[in-house]
């Protein structure tokens, strides 16, 4: 069965027990760069852009040669690909043996492709489980995590575009800590929980169904959690998902791209959590964000990198088995830039 989205069947659930982190917020920091393009096209340009360049970190070495990289087809030439990396610090702190470690050099649990059409009339992310068997440029099939190892992100950006024989225009890390000061600089954000759940510590937090406001904290923890469901990170990812399109939603409204304090302390709350590529700066990505000025949180479509679900590797490992057949549909669309008509053919 292909999976494309973030509703998946209850296959390949890791134990509670196993202290592996996997599929680490698969969706949470998508749609950052895009968040941050419409808070400095929202008229503060020369304060928010100073705020940005000089809080956020630079990502060196984010590409692989020039030799190696596929050039964009003439029809997406106007498109713009970011791949987004997911950084959790609080793991390392934790003693957690995958915490990614980026910038740069690698080890990330969350990969997103988000591909902006040319026509800036939506917003496409596709999620990379971190466990896909992929070709590893220069060492043969693996899970697309260990690019990292082998030669940190480049090597990430180099499998990936030639997976997809589509070039990736810019590259950012996030780290989810981040995502806590967002919450509160916003206020808190509203979501509507589907599932009622307790987060799976002693003192944990307790999320009733329905319509609730979140805090930095709640927030991280709505999206952490995964032991409390019968499908784990499945039902983690669908979490995460809401979680986005609420910040989305969130800060797309006229309450905040109005207050000019609010605009002004996310992206003060925010930039010191992200690290872009030597190329994106706070200009590339105002000027990304008029582009984008009628986009909004339904606008917004997230789906999976087609695969057939888990498996095991000849040498014992377990795996995500990507589906090429499919796959092959979507490069196909890339470079067309017809993503959303993929969207629409797959029913996402």
């Amino acid at each position: 069965m292909t999976h494309l989205n973030g509703s998946f069947e209850d296959t390949g659930y890791e134990s509670p027990k196993k202290k592996k982190r996997t599929g680490l917020m698969i969706l949470l920091g998508a749609v950052s760069l895009v968040l941050i393009a419409l808070l400095v096209a929202g008229g503060y340009l020369f304060s928010l852009a100073r705020s940005f360049d000089n809080n956020t970190t630079k990502l060196t070495d984010a590409f692989p040669e020039e030799s190696s990289r596929p050039q964009k087809a003439e029809a997406a030439k106007d498109a713009v690909n970011i791949l987004l990396l997911g950084n959790d610090t609080r793991a390392k702190d934790q003693g957690e043996e995958n915490f990614a470690s980026l910038p740069n050099g690698g080890r990330s649990d969350t990969m997103m492709l988000v591909h902006i059409p040319a026509n800036r009339e939506g917003v496409y992310a596709t999620s990379i489980m971190r466990d896909t068997w992929l070709d590893i440029p220069g060492h043969g099939k693996a899970k697309v995590n260990a690019a990292f190892a082998y030669g940190g992100v480049a090597l990430a950006v180099q499998t990936l575009e030639g997976l997809l024989d589509t070039r990736i225009d810019h590259v950012a890390s996030i780290d989810f800590e981040g995502f806590k000061g967002l919450t509160d600089a916003l206020g808190g954000v509203q979501i509507n929980n589907p599932i009622a759940f307790k987060q799976n510590l002693k003192n944990g937090f307790v999320f009733p169904k329905g319509v609730q406001t979140l805090d930095g904290d709640q927030a991280l923890a709505f999206v952490r959690e995964r032991y409390a469901f019968k499908d784990g990170d499945y039902q983690r990812v669908r979490n995460q998902q809401l979680y986005v399109k609420a910040v989305m939603s969130t800060l797309m409204s006229k309450e905040t791209l109005t207050d000019p304090a609010k605009i002004s302390e996310t992206v003060k709350e925010f930039a010191p959590y992200v690290a872009v590529d030597e190329t994106l700066d706070a200009v590339k990505v105002a000027k990304l964000g008029t582009t984008m000025a009628n986009v909004r949180s339904s606008d917004m479509h997230f789906f999976t990198l087609p695969n057939k679900g888990t498996g095991r590797s000849a040498d014992g490992q377990s795996i995500v088995i990507p589906d090429m057949a499919v796959i092959s549909d979507f490069a196909d669309a890339l470079k067309q830039d017809k993503v959303g008509q993929f969207v629409e053919d797959n029913g996402l």
